[in-house]
């Protein structure tokens, strides 16, 4: 997966390819799916909800820029392997899940995994985790129809916010946001299809 997948589509960065060398993805998907793990493709999750294709979660661990040491805050546990990538470079991880069976999974397997420096909290992602900011990255893992505000204010100085944002569910730019000197500079990084972002900033459950 880290040779066919990963570093034969460019992506560099050693964090990340080590932690996505470590962390056993086959554990996030369900058992009838196991041999399916591995594979550049996203698959279900249950409860409308993917893990996302290799590739993609690599990409965007990339694009965080992240150190260890840092503080990230993502938005949407879903399967939990995310978190455990960001982990797995050496950040502190607070993991937010709207869903309840989710967010009980995720923990008992992240637990299981014995992962360290992972925080969950089950809620409204689109209102961030104010408590526990500023965060000095963000990764939203789900698209929604606008940049909740919540999660700009969260986000620390120097800091970089991602987020897929579109005028359609299931069809979003990926955007990233850098906060320099309290001044918002906006990248589109192109095209990409996520889950839909639901809560008071993203799509309500009936739809908006």
């Amino acid at each position: 997966m880290v040779r066919e997948q990963l570093e034969a589509r460019g992506i560099s960065h050693p964090g990340v390819l080590a932690a996505m060398g470590t962390v056993p993805r086959h554990l996030f998907v369900q058992e009838a799916l196991r041999s399916q793990a591995y594979e550049d493709t996203p698959l279900p999750i249950g409860h409308g909800q993917t893990i996302s294709q290799p590739y993609i979660v690599a990409l965007m661990s990339e694009l965080l820029e992240v150190d260890r040491g840092m503080r990230v805050l993502e938005v949407g546990t879903g399967s939990g392997y995310q978190a455990a990538v960001l982990a797995a470079m050496g950040c502190t991880v607070f993991t937010v899940e709207r869903l309840r069976e989710l967010y009980l999974n995720a923990g008992a397997l992240l637990r299981q995994l014995g992962l360290r420096g992972i925080h969950m909290q089950r809620r409204d992602g689109t209102l961030g985790m104010p408590e526990a900011a500023p965060f000095e990255r963000i990764i939203v893992t789900a698209g929604g129809p606008e940049i909740p505000r919540p999660l700009v204010d969260q986000l620390d100085e120097g800091g970089i916010l991602l987020i897929p944002v579109g005028a359609r569910p299931r069809t979003q730019r990926l955007m990233r946001l850098r906060k320099e000197q309290g001044r918002i500079h906006t990248e589109d990084l192109g095209s990409v299809i996520f889950v839909d972002l639901v809560g008071d900033h993203g799509w309500q459950p009936s739809g908006r």
